[in-house]
């Protein structure tokens, strides 16, 4: 099976060609992707803890689920994927901001990113896909907030910069 590629932009987010994601990840190239938030009717966002077999930022909790966009597939295209892919279900999402990121890991790896936060609303569980996604909870915006300050180590890079930079776009109620 081919290696996923990653869609390489500048920083006004057109496409300049692909890549294979590893070495996307290994040069530090900007690339195209995605963060989906996924809300239920009491306001409160759906975590998921990464897979602990992930090659970065295993076993870390982040936003409801994430990824790339493939060549030709659009922002929302992308999310409804691979919220399928990941949580078991697809839910109408809209897009809210998009943002600039570079976060390198331990590994040697980084992600540098054009990310682009995509907002839903669902009320029942999720039928996790056991490779993408260890567990999952809800929770409210303020409790993630405080957790987030008070245990950064536990969340993903791109979820912390959300949080800390974007916060009042996430919320939709």
């Amino acid at each position: 099976m081919e290696e996923e590629k990653v869609i390489l932009v500048n920083e006004n987010n057109e496409q300049i060609g692909l890549m294979p994601k590893m070495e996307a990840h290994e040069k530090a190239l900007l690339h195209r992707a995605f963060s989906v938030f996924v809300f239920n009717d009491k306001n409160e966002l759906m975590l998921q803890q990464r897979a602990f077999n992930k090659y970065h930022s295993p076993g870390l909790w982040t936003n409801t689920c994430c990824s790339h966009q493939r060549d030709g597939e659009t922002n929302i295209e992308a999310g409804r994927r691979r919220l399928r892919e990941e949580m078991g279900f697809t839910v109408d999402l809209t897009e809210s901001i998009s943002f600039i990121y570079k976060a390198p890991f331990d590994n040697g790896l980084t992600e540098h990113e054009y990310d682009h936060v995509l907002l839903g609303k669902y009320n029942g569980a999720p039928k996790i896909n056991l490779d993408e996604v260890a567990a999952w909870k809800w929770m409210p915006l303020e409790e993630v907030k405080a957790d987030i300050a008070l245990h950064p180590e536990l969340y993903t890079e791109w979820f912390k910069v959300i949080f800390d930079k974007f916060y009042t776009h996430i919320n939709i109620a």
